[in-house]
C-alpha cells in the first residue's frame, strides 16, 4: 500500500510524505504507482522549475519514499501572494485528486493529513 501523509500549515498544505508500493500489480505494471509517481514528478518539476519556488525534497527509490516540502505554498515564508496562492492550490489539488483515488482503490492507497508547522516537519 501506498501511504501519503500531507502536510498542512494554518490550513495551507505544504508538502508531503510518501512511502510504499501500492501493490496494485508487479512493479513495472502497476498503474496505481505509475499515476502517482507521474503525478508527484509533475507537480514537484511544476513548483520547482516552473514557478521558481523555494522547495526541499527527496526521492529514496530503494525504500520507496518521497518527502517534499514548499515554503513558497506559505505566506508567511513567501512574499509573492500570487506565488504562495497558485502552490497551494497545485497541493490541494494533488490531494483532492488523490483522495478521489482513494476511492476507487482503497486497498492500495491511503491518504491522510497531518497538521505541523513548517519548521517541525523535518529534513
Amino acid at each position: 500500500m501506498t501511504k501519503i501523509t500531507f502536510f498542512r500549515s494554518n490550513g495551507q498544505i505544504y508538502g508531503f510524505r510518501e512511502s510504499g508500493h501500492a501493490g496494485f500489480a508487479e512493479r513495472g505494471d502497476d498503474i496505481v504507482c505509475a499515476a502517482i509517481s507521474a503525478m508527484t514528478m509533475l507537480l514537484i518539476n511544476t513548483i520547482e522549475d516552473g514557478y521558481g519556488a523555494r522547495v526541499s525534497y527527496d526521492i529514496n527509490e530503494d525504500d520507496t519514499v518521497v518527502l517534499f516540502k514548499s515554503r513558497s505554498a506559505l505566506s508567511e515564508y513567501e512574499e509573492d501572494e500570487k506565488k504562495v496562492f497558485a502552490i497551494s492550490n497545485l497541493l490541494l489539488s494533488y490531494f483532492n485528486t488523490l483522495e478521489c483515488m482513494v476511492e476507487e482503490n482503497y486497498e492500495y492507497l491511503e491518504v491522510s493529513v497531518q497538521d505541523i508547522d513548517y519548521d517541525e516537519s523535518g529534513f
